[in-house]
């Protein structure tokens, strides 16, 4: 379907969508009213523009209200709408919005129990142990230097910074690194037509790269030159924003289930719902679409030459340098649970702040400033609990595609990418062959 033809103007461009239907109609009314209340928790609108002009004009719904709301419009479902796909999203979706509001009004589940209703699954912990495992390979891997006091962490920012690219070069070198990323996902998964991406370039700030989905397949980012300038961030970055990850399955979710399908819900995306994991354990993987473990090395050797480091000049050291890269990635990655687990011990445990610093400290190879930096994140309203999607759908999604060879892995990922597909389903398909736990 076009979507420049027809319906109703749709907000922040100057396209069309379809009308929606009246269970759609209800739904964006109470997820942009969600998101009055609970600012931040919208994460892009692309829907009619006068639903979301009639939100900003009203008097902000209580928390009370907007509960009330949530819960007939989810009574309403099983008689208006007999997709089955269609109304388990809707309906999982609708639980995580009562939640919210739930918490807005005061009145929060227990922590465990707020994340269930958020996300459609159970999380879990990960085990101190493997984060041990990954410091101890940190340990192995990361050159030391000459003085005794270094911590890992120490050891890590002066590897990382032999990799340091100029800022006036990531302009280039980002532009052929997305396009080479878009190419081999347009392969493998294919490609709505008409999608686009904007790049631009700021400094200042600790974040390293922020994407916003305009609408009509276009999604601007925003990249950090301060914090963005190593060539295994870049690619972490092409994949997770870019191809296959964020900016793909927003685009496709616009043309096949909004454009196509017409359930306009989806023109609507919101932090902390189930829709959230899916998101986020999908960027996650579409690195190991795009960059495996076998393919990373050669690409890390190019952005070497591409960025102009000197280590390019000796092909040997490079060589290992880019395979050493590869096994420091992989261990840091396993660190990227500590947070969530920190929440854990912040709103479910009854740890003290200090107490959760210092393990913050321990576990995670950064700064101590970075470090108290998560701590914020865990201590804020979204952030409490969007600290543990990332994880949680990295997990989910992993084991999902394990129960498959390669090419089912990658029809998978492209269901992912097409399909109202929730966390409880995944989990059913995990449940349903015995599937056993993540560690």
């Amino acid at each position: 379907m076009d979507l420049s033809n027809g319906g109703e103007p749709a907000a922040g461009a100057d396209r069309q969508v379809q009308a929606p239907d009246p269970i759609a109609r209800d739904y964006l009314l109470l997820a942009l009213r969600l998101g009055k209340l609970l600012p931040g928790v919208v994460d892009a609108y692309f829907g009619p523009a006068d639903l979301k002009a009639q939100v900003e004009a009203e008097t902000p719904y209580t928390s009370t209200k907007l509960r009330e709301d949530a819960s007939r419009l989810e009574a309403r479902l099983p008689k208006e709408v007999p997709q089955d796909d269609r109304r388990r999203w809707l309906q999982a979706q609708l639980i995580a919005i009562e939640a919210q509001a739930l918490m807005q009004a005061g009145d929060p589940l227990p922590y465990p129990d707020y994340l269930a209703c958020l996300f459609d699954l159970t999380p879990e912990q990960t085990p101190e142990s493997v984060f041990e495992a990954a410091a101890d390979d940190l340990v192995r891997l990361l050159p030391s230097g000459e003085m005794r006091t270094e911590t890992v962490a120490d050891r890590l920012a002066a590897w990382n910074a032999h990799f340091t690219i100029a800022p006036d070069r990531l302009p280039a070198l980002i532009e052929w690194l997305v396009g080479r990323v878009r190419d081999r996902s347009d392969r493998l998964l294919g490609l709505p037509k008409g999608e686009q991406i904007d790049f631009e370039y700021v400094s200042g700030g600790p974040w390293s790269a922020f994407s916003h989905y305009e609408g009509g397949l276009r999604t601007s980012v925003e990249v950090n030159t301060e914090q963005l300038c190593r060539p295994a961030d870049l690619i972490h970055m092409a994949a997770h924003e870019c191809y296959p990850g964020r900016h793909t399955e927003h685009a496709w979710k616009e043309r096949r289930i909004v454009g196509d399908m017409g359930r306009l819900e989806a023109s609507i995306t919101l932090l902390n719902t189930p829709e959230a994991v899916i998101r986020e354990g999908l960027a996650f993987l579409g690195e190991r679409m795009v960059a495996s473990d076998e393919l990373m090395p050669d690409l890390l050797l190019e952005l070497y030459e591409r960025g102009g480091l000197p280590i390019a000049a000796d092909p040997t050291a490079a060589r290992e340098a880019a395979d050493k890269e590869v096994r420091i990635g992989r261990a840091t990655a396993s660190l990227r649970a500590v947070v969530a687990n920190a929440a854990f011990m912040l709103h479910a445990e009854g740890a003290t702040k200090d107490d959760v610093a210092a393990y913050l400290r321990r576990y995670l190879v950064m700064s101590p400033e970075r470090a108290e930096r998560q701590l914020a994140l865990i201590e804020d309203p979204i952030s409490r609990a969007d600290v543990v999607v990332g994880r949680e759908g990295e997990r989910l999604l992993r084991r999902w595609f394990e129960l498959g060879h390669a090419e089912e892995q990658v029809d998978r990922f492209g269901r992912l990418l097409r399909e109202q597909l929730t966390p409880g389903a995944i989990s059913a398909d995990l449940a349903a062959v015995g599937f056993g736990p993540a560690w």
